[in-house]
């Protein structure tokens, strides 16, 4: 008699379990090539290329993998993008074992690794989707926060331990063993086929059609359209922020791994508290405002706050809150698109929709760096200088503190942007302007391919 295999909620648990495992893996040799690159260059901008590279493709190719995401099967998408980032891990651990590892080998191996995942975030919404009920939307998501957040709240303080006792390239060797356990957990559950609706019936054509089919979709709904904005402009600012977060610790604090490692394990000690209350509370009922008010504190209580000249008080208190509020803000909007957006379309629709949020974070990796490195850290070193006697009271001022300038006004930024979403009608009366996809009539027709 065949064993059953785990599904329903049981089996997205087991995914999600798979995915701690991995994120765990992952966060570590992130850090630990974080160290490497920054001992390498010395250079903000490297730092940010490193996240550009890896960053860009996911986004760019995103239409076209939700497209395809839409017609194959979503757990073998799931396995191979997990495999594409296992086996970028090994090239990386070819190169500085052998010590021939360069900065632009850093570059290749993250657009090859982003490539593919444009197609395994599609793939794991609509997976998600039909594996759990509705009412569970905000807290599967939640629990995936809190995957990426206890991976980061060990990762750092093992990885800076770790670096002295075992080296990078066994960091790396953990990394790889990370994803093969990741792809084997995948391969015994059971993911429930995605049954087609109407629109996902009608929008079938050549991939190029339903390739721009999001598009279409996202327009045609301005509510969804605008709460994707919200998203375009905050994620510039925060992503702007946020890749100089490392690079400005480490020259605040003469290149110290292990203060780094203690306030990013912090950080995630903060979107695990975020998490777990979620997970158990489920989210607010207005959902919007979970996206709307995490969006405004995140900005005010994190951002801001970092940026400040109280040395390590503030990185603690700014890195927590800025990482609190972020499983409120993903598992929210998470929640709503999945309950709006049928199964079937998410592939396609989900891609688009993170084009449009995130188009934007390349752009400020590509200009966070040389902004750092050529006007703001310049200007803030030198005591004298016009930026620096008007802002040298609110961060300080010496190397590192221009970075923290940038932080400072992203942080502002941001706070503006949670306010002028929940000012507009369109956007904060989202969930009652359009129907959940259940409330639908349904084709009688087969279901689309799992």
């Amino acid at each position: 008699m065949p064993i059953e295999r785990p599904k329903g909620f049981l089996a997205f648990t087991i995914v999600w379990f798979g995915q701690v495992i991995s994120l765990m893996g992952t966060a570590m040799s992130g850090f630990a090539l974080t160290i490497w690159a920054w001992q390498f260059t010395g250079s903000a901008t490297a730092l940010a290329l490193m996240g550009f590279f890896s960053f860009g493709p996911t986004v760019i190719f995103s239409p076209i993998a939700g497209a395809l995401v839409d017609r194959w099967n979503k757990k073998l998408v799931m396995a191979l993008s997990d495999l594409a980032a296992g086996l970028s891990t090994i090239a990386i651990f070819i190169l500085y074992s052998l010590g021939h590892l360069q900065i632009w080998h850093m570059y290749v191996a993250g657009a090859f690794s982003g490539f593919f995942q444009a197609f395994q975030w599609p793939a794991y919404s609509a997976a998600i989707s039909v594996m759990v009920p509705k009412e569970q939307y905000s807290r599967s998501s939640a629990m995936m926060s809190l995957a990426e957040s206890g991976s980061g709240i060990f990762a750092p303080i093992l990885a800076g331990a770790l670096i002295g006792l075992i080296g990078i390239a066994n960091i790396l060797l953990i990394d790889i063993a990370t994803f093969v356990f990741a792809i084997g957990v995948l391969m015994v559950i059971y993911i429930p086929p995605v049954p087609v609706s109407h629109e996902g019936k009608a929008s079938r054509g050549s991939i190029w059609q339903e390739s721009l089919f999001g598009f279409k979709y996202i327009w045609a709904r301005p509510s969804l359209l605008g709460l994707q904005l919200i998203f375009f402009f905050g994620n510039l600012m925060s992503t702007l922020a946020g890749v100089l977060i490392a690079p400005m610790i480490l020259a605040r604090t003469g290149n110290n791994a292990q203060m780094l490692g203690i306030i990013e394990s912090v950080g995630s000690a903060g979107g695990i508290a975020g998490g777990l209350i979620l997970s158990a509370w489920g989210g607010p009922k207005r959902r919007v405002n979970g996206v709307i008010f995490g969006w405004l504190f995140s900005g005010l209580l994190g951002m801001c706050i970092y940026s400040l000249n109280l040395g390590v008080a503030a990185w603690v208190i700014g890195s927590f809150c800025f990482s609190f509020f972020i499983p409120l803000v993903n598992s929210s909007n998470q929640g709503i698109w999945q309950s709006k957006v049928p199964p079937d379309l998410q592939g396609r629709v989900f891609s688009v929709r993170r084009l449009i949020a995130q188009i934007t974070a390349p752009l400020a990796m590509l200009i966070s760096g040389p902004l750092a490195d050529f006007v703001f850290e310049p200007a803030m070193r030198l005591p004298g200088s016009t930026m620096a006697s008007t802002f040298g009271f609110i961060t300080g001022t010496g190397p590192g503190t221009g970075m923290s300038l940038i932080l400072f006004f992203s942080g502002l930024t941001v706070t503006m942007i949670g306010i002028i979403a929940y000012s507009i009608p369109r956007i904060r009366n989202v969930e009652t302007i359009l129907p959940d996809h259940d409330q639908l009539k349904a084709p009688a027709e087969e279901p689309a391919p799992a």
